[in-house]
């Protein structure tokens, strides 16, 4: 049985390598909020959705086959839960079964798998109720792919015959098995048999009993052990072993293959489940969400309506202020304007749409259109490390280093305040040639600066198509977190703080 709840054709791996970038994008997005909004304190959950956000899916039909799935999630979130809670009760079968097991030999092996396949049973029959009775109301490929293989592969039939099997591995009857002889007089090719069924009424049984007691019976060899001869049931026990140990070794592969789906089951639902817990706490507050429209790579289409920063929204009681922006294919955009404008928190918000738009979610915003990128990379402001054996400049330059190791064409750079630390001369000249590779490269930028010489000269050069886009301030120094299109000014306004903090009443 398969899940294929993550991909069409295949499973979803945990552990799989993540990004280069991952480190980075995790500190200068603020990831660790989302993940822990989507775990809900479950380790197992974050690590399934650190897994997932980060793989950017670069196939708008897989990410639209998630999309779907995710929908009929929050449609039924109680189903998904029901259904999440019965995996972990299986998997949860097995550990306590193991804890009463030493021994692993072929008889312990065949009492671990028959222990856990009875536990296992309670929850299979429960998943195939569900999938009669919630079934119909799921419309995403993936959910009628499972429950139709549920109600197919988990029939009456089926159930009973484990039912069946179950007590007959009991061997209530004992062990009936043939075997060959040797030259030597050693057994070889042990069968376990089928313990015949009884077909004789019962007055005849009571006949074979008295002729037994008479000696009157059908000749057979029989040999007793001794009650005392701890070395003939030693001996006895290895001839059991030996005849069941292929049926010990059927069971145990078949009891490893329904824990493995139930596995795979929780593993491919955690995503969903920290979608649904994640969700919950946006709608609680108000805001909006959306599912994204995934164009493919090379158009650099970039459109949104009331983008925000989710990680943001999840620190804060009150909701945030959104931004609509359209790209409209130009590769570079340049975000200027008044200090604590909302910049940085819009860069942020667009490097959390990408990685969450790839990965098959929701986006915090009220709609969303985008071209797949080929990765994320981030090169932001560090705060001063008095430990730093060089110069900031010196550590900028090496972490963007790195990103130019690692980024390929078709990816997406966001850089925040790069190349700051230096003059502001020189920070234009080295900033201007870095987005000049970028672009010729073939990858999309997004850089919130505060140096005009770089702003106005990337405005004036004409260095490609490129969107300009400003942090609106009004007229009394207020703002308003909102970007709006304008050509980059030669302040900052950094004199509204200073009134603001220092201003006296009289």
């Amino acid at each position: 049985m398969k899940v294929l709840l993550m991909h069409r054709d295949r499973d979803f791996r945990l552990g799989e390598d993540l990004p280069a970038s991952t480190a980075e994008l995790t500190k200068d997005l603020e990831l660790a909020i989302l993940l822990d909004a989507m775990a809900a304190n479950d380790s197992f959950l974050r690590d399934v959705a650190k897994n997932a956000l980060f793989a950017c899916l670069r196939d708008p039909e897989t990410i639209l086959y998630r999309q779907q799935i995710l929908a009929d999630c929050l449609s039924a979130p109680n189903v998904i839960r029901e259904i999440n809670a019965i995996a972990i009760e299986a998997i949860e079968s097995e550990r306590k079964v193991w804890s009463l097991m030493w021994e692993r030999d072929a008889s312990s092996a065949l009492h671990r798998s028959t222990e856990v396949l009875q536990l296992c049973v309670n929850p299979l029959r429960r998943l195939r109720r569900i999938a009669e009775d919630n079934g119909p109301q799921f419309t995403s490929e993936g959910f009628k792919r499972f429950f139709a293989m549920i109600a197919a592969e988990l029939d009456e039939d089926y159930m009973r015959s484990i039912d069946e099997h179950l007590e007959r591995l009991q061997f209530k009857q004992g062990v009936l098995m043939s075997a060959g002889l040797e030259s030597d007089c050693k057994g070889s090719n042990y069968v376990l048999r089928e313990m015949p069924v009884a077909t004789k009424t019962w007055p005849e049984r009571v006949q074979d009993w008295i002729n037994g007691l008479i000696g009157n019976a059908d000749p057979a060899f029989v040999y007793e052990v001794d009650e005392r001869d701890e070395t003939g049931f030693r001996i006895l026990g290895e001839l059991r072993t030996q005849g069941i140990v292929h049926v010990a070794t059927a069971l145990t592969q078949s009891t490893d293959h329904i824990l493995n789906f139930f596995r795979m089951l929780r593993l491919e639902l955690g995503f969903y489940i920290g979608c649904l817990n994640l969700h919950e706490r946006l709608v609680q507050k108000g805001e909006p969400v959306c599912f994204p429209d995934p164009l493919p790579s090379g158009s650099q289409q970039f459109k949104c309506d009331e983008l925000y920063d989710v990680c943001l929204s999840l620190k804060l009681n009150e909701r945030v202020v959104g931004n609509d922006v359209n790209r409209d294919g130009k590769p570079l955009v340049v975000i200027t304007g008044a200090n604590r404008g909302g910049k940085s928190t819009f860069l942020r918000s667009v490097g959390l749409a990408f990685l969450m738009m790839q990965c098959g979610m929701f986006v915090p915003a009220q709609s969303f259109c985008a071209s797949l990128c080929n990765g994320i990379f981030t090169h932001f402001k560090r705060e001063e490390d008095p430990t730093m054996k060089s110069g900031k400049l010196d550590e900028e330059l090496g972490r963007m280093s790195t990103v130019v190791d690692a980024i390929v064409p078709g990816s997406v750079v966001l850089l925040n305040e790069s190349f700051a630390s230096t003059n502001e001369r020189e920070g234009a000249q080295i900033a201007t040639e870095i987005v000049r590779a970028f672009l010729k490269a073939g990858i999309a930028v997004f850089y919130v600066t505060h140096l005009f010489a770089l702003a106005d000269g990337l405005y004036r050069a004409g260095i490609g198509p490129a969107l300009f886009l400003r942090a609106e301030r009004l007229a009394n120094g207020g703002r308003t977190f909102r970007l709006l299109e304008g050509e980059p000014l030669p302040t900052s306004y950094g004199e509204d703080m200073y009134r603001r903090i220092f201003a006296t009443t009289g």
